[in-house]
């Protein structure tokens, strides 16, 4: 990674906007496949994005900035991709909520169904009553979310688990939420207590930090922090590659209106106990906390020897984000959907700027999908427009060089 802070931007092949996993990969590949320049902008101190880890100093724990943030995925290639610059643990990601005083697993499973109705229930059974309580609604005719969920697990399970929660994570009433959401939640009916089924999972042996530093460790790649890159947009030269990842919105300054964006609080402490609550993550399905859910950072890597008796914590708020805030996930109702169409059209008429990642695509990614986006990204986008393809069409976009 170059530190050449005065280097004049147009001196680069490429600039990529956004030091996030979308953005990292697609320097790393510029550099390495492509043998090219690339300076990646970052307005936050620190790359990795949302994913950026670090070591607590007063208990020696490391902890996720953001959020814990767990990669699964399905993808071969994606696998094989991340595992050039990490080694990944074992870790298998399981989740608890409380109700009404009672822990529950999530997602719903055949557990849940018989603590929640306290009565011990084959699969048949369980399936049975649920496909009772769901017929309320008929999943191809749900409209929203919360007709999507009673279609799916039935209204007690919904406005126990479902409800609340989402209240509280959305800021707006799930029947003002598009269906698609609940996909995202798998129902089973038996006892499996992992969170996702995804073919491989684990955690960056040595954090992401450690991993984003391996991909960024290139004489061609110069990343810069705490850089704005809107003020200095004058300083692209005619012909250069722009990978933008930032929100869509705010590159063309909101000019259409603000897309609608969710965003994170977080409140840390570090206590003064070797475990607090005896998992990773643990959800807070009542409307009247008024946090989603605790963090605690140790169990994400019960490998390591973390041998002073404290803990570090996060409990985590959701709410709008205004324009001054870090935007995390798209609201998407369909107010939202017709906006970022439109930003989409300007999008097509930028010359030499391609627009990625979960902000500048206004979508929800995990982060096996960011990465995937990404290698798409650079062989359909990227490749060509360095081949001498002086227009092309790819993955819907239009891109004119």
């Amino acid at each position: 990674m170059i530190e050449i802070n005065h280097t004049e931007l147009s001196a680069f092949d490429a600039i990529v906007v956004g030091a996030g996993i979308f953005g990292i990969t697609i320097a790393e590949q510029i550099a390495n496949e492509l043998g090219r320049s690339v300076c990646v902008l970052e307005r936050r101190s620190h790359f990795g994005g949302n994913c950026f880890s670090e070591i607590d100093a007063d208990s020696g724990i490391e902890f996720h900035r953001y959020g814990s943030h767990l990669f699964h995925t399905n993808s071969d290639d994606v696998w094989r991709y991340l595992n050039r610059f990490t080694t990944f643990t074992n870790y298998r990601h399981r989740v608890l909520t409380v109700h009404r005083g009672e822990v529950y697993p999530m997602p719903i499973n055949l557990g849940t169904i018989c603590a929640f109705f306290r009565k011990h229930m084959s699969p048949a059974e369980a399936r049975a009553l649920i496909e009772t309580q769901s017929r309320e609604v008929a999943t191809s005719a749900a409209r929203n979310l919360e007709e999507k969920a009673i279609s799916l697990i039935g209204r007690p399970l919904y406005e126990a688990f479902i409800k609340g929660y989402t209240k509280k994570q959305w800021q707006v009433d799930p029947r003002e939420l598009p269906a698609g959401i609940i996909t995202r939640l798998p129902v089973r009916f038996t006892f499996e207590p992992y969170y996702f089924a995804d073919r491989y999972e684990g955690l960056p042996t040595d954090g992401y930090t450690a991993m984003f530093k391996k991909m960024i460790d290139s004489p061609r790649i110069e990343v810069r922090l705490n850089t704005d890159f809107h003020p200095l947009r004058k300083a692209v030269r005619p012909g250069q590659l722009v990978v933008y990842s930032g929100p869509i919105d705010r590159y063309f300054d909101y000019r259409l209106g603000s897309l609608g964006w969710r965003t994170l609080d977080f409140e840390k402490q570090v206590l003064p106990v070797d475990d607090y609550q005896g998992t990773s993550v643990m959800n807070y399905a009542d409307e009247d906390v008024a946090y989603t859910r605790i963090h605690e950072f140790k169990h994400l890597h019960p490998e390591r020897n973390y041998s002073s008796h404290k803990t570090v914590i996060y409990r985590e708020f959701s709410r709008f984000a205004s324009q001054a805030d870090d935007p995390y996930y798209p609201i998407n109702t369909a107010e939202d959907k017709e906006l970022y169409a439109k930003y989409r059209a300007l999008a097509e008429g930028e010359a030499n700027v391609v627009f990625g990642g979960r902000l500048g695509g206004y979508q929800y990614l995990d982060m096996d999908q960011v990465v995937a986006a990404a290698l798409s990204t650079f062989r359909k986008k990227v490749q060509p427009f360095y081949a001498g393809v002086r227009t092309f069409k790819a993955a819907g976009d239009e891109i004119r060089s």
